[in-house]
């Protein structure tokens, strides 16, 4: 006797493909194949595939930016997330300048609470480092944070020098945390914008030019060396260009613990999208900025080559006819970011249907890789007994085309509006109860459960 059967689908894992029914007990995988005799209920999913929940590992939901909050919170950006075919994100849990990281948990706990409709996790964004939050860091990992991401940009506010990055990945090696860098020189960026600014360029394109891929490779390769002279574990966040690329390339053949993600908007937008007509450019600010089309096929040809973990959404999502504006005269004040969490999940199945990605690949990518990495597998990421029943019902012969109105986030654009794509999310399972229906949220606000993760091994 099963609680829930999931019957005639075809399951893909990062493993293989094979067609199997599935029985849920409670909130696991019980069966996978075989014979059942009853089940509570019956889910047909013929016609189907039948895929791991969608980890993200890269969200920034209620966080502030340029003295704004960004337009979805842990109910908005969750709810997308599910319809998109996301169980599991981990978010950026923020200190708040002079205050302690435990502060700065339980101000993000508040904002979870009663509202994730998926399961959560965090790392610690920390914007204020000194000595005694150096301390700190040794605490978090005995409360289930195990990442700690620092500035290499932001020159004026959260950049910081290498003196302290060096503190930051001993204290992380010691304490079996990975270290999460944002990698562009902050000086070169400081440079430039007060260079284009000068001269009168305001608009959004210079955001791009203001932030070339040298500033970006340089600060990775910087990282990468001072990870090697800690012994550090590393993770670059958005990596966006093949200059960056190389960096992590070299860091991995000379044994260096050097990880690295990309994101959907760097496999999909170009610094051209910056250069729309009107304003609406900023639509496509965030930091590093788009690059060109021959990065964007870098960058597929290492996710097939498996050398980038990851592909996540950096969801930071604020509203175009409001927010975006007050950097009208002034691109630096464009507030950075841009919605994806519920893109993500169907924009890497893309992957698949133009034959960049193999089909467990695409698994791979969406999920069991970024479970993986951050502490949360076999719990979360992959199909197996006693795991989590976190289970995405996947339509690969639907076709539609993306639009802002059929989305569920809290923003009034986006970045892929008219694209047309291949595949659909039928249904979604979250710890074996069904929050998406038909493509829409059926589930309940408050549903998630925080995510408590894993040491690293370094």
């Amino acid at each position: 006797m099963v609680d829930t059967l999931i019957t005639n689908g075809i399951v893909v894992t990062n493993a293989g493909t094979y067609r199997a029914d599935v029985g849920i007990v409670g909130e696991q995988i019980a069966q996978i194949g075989g014979s059942f005799l009853r089940a509570q209920t019956v889910i047909d999913a013929k016609g189907l595939y039948v895929l791991p929940g969608g980890v993200d590992v890269h969200t920034h939901l209620d966080a502030p930016s340029l003295g704004m909050m960004t337009a979805d919170d842990f109910q908005t950006g969750t709810v997308a997330a599910a319809c998109g075919g996301t169980t599991s994100i981990i978010d950026f849990c923020q200190q708040s300048p002079g205050g302690t990281l435990a502060e700065g948990i339980d101000n993000w706990d508040k904002k979870a609470l009663g509202k994730a409709a998926v399961d959560y996790g965090y790392h610690m964004l920390i914007p204020d480092f000194h000595d005694r939050i150096a301390d700190e860091l040794a605490t978090l990992p005995g409360r289930g944070i195990t990442s700690f991401k620092l500035f290499m940009s932001g020159k004026g506010s959260a950049m910081i020098d290498d003196q302290a990055l060096l503190s930051a990945m001993a204290k992380a090696r010691e304490c079996g945390a990975l270290i999460m860098v944002h990698a562009e020189n902050g000086d070169a960026v400081d440079f430039l914008q007060r260079k284009f600014l000068s001269e009168g360029k305001t608009a959004p394109l210079y955001h791009a030019a203001s932030r070339p891929a040298r500033a970006e490779a340089e600060a990775t390769s910087r990282a990468i060396a001072l990870a090697e002279i800690t012994g550090a574990a590393l993770y670059v966040v958005h990596v966006s260009c093949g200059e960056a690329l190389e960096e992590v390339v070299r860091g991995k053949q000379r044994g260096v613990n050097v990880l690295a993600e990309t994101c959907t908007h760097y496999l999909f937008l170009t610094t051209d999208d910056l250069d729309r007509k009107g304003f609406e450019g900023a639509k496509f600010v965030f930091s590093p900025p788009a690059r060109s089309r021959a990065d964007q096929e870098v960058l597929w040809r290492a996710l097939r080559n498996n050398v980038l973990e990851t592909v996540s959404s950096d969801h930071s999502s604020t509203r175009y006819h409001d927010q975006k504006q007050v950097g009208r005269s002034d691109f630096t004040k464009i507030p950075n970011g841009l919605p994806g969490i519920e893109e993500r999940f169907i924009l890497l199945y893309q992957g698949v249907v133009s034959g960049k990605i193999s089909l467990e690949q695409f698994v791979d990518l969406v999920a069991s890789r970024p479970a993986r990495t951050f502490g949360l597998a076999p719990r979360k990421g992959t199909i197996g007994i006693g795991n989590d029943a976190d289970l995405v019902l996947f339509d690969p012969a639907s076709s539609r085309t993306i639009s802002n109105e059929n989305l569920h986030h809290a923003v009034d654009y986006s970045a892929y509006e008219g694209m047309r794509v291949r595949g659909r999310v039928v249904s979604v399972l979250l710890r074996g109860k069904q929050i998406v229906r038909d493509g829409e949220f059926c589930g309940e606000a408050g549903y998630g459960k925080f995510l408590s993760r894993e040491r690293v091994e370094v």
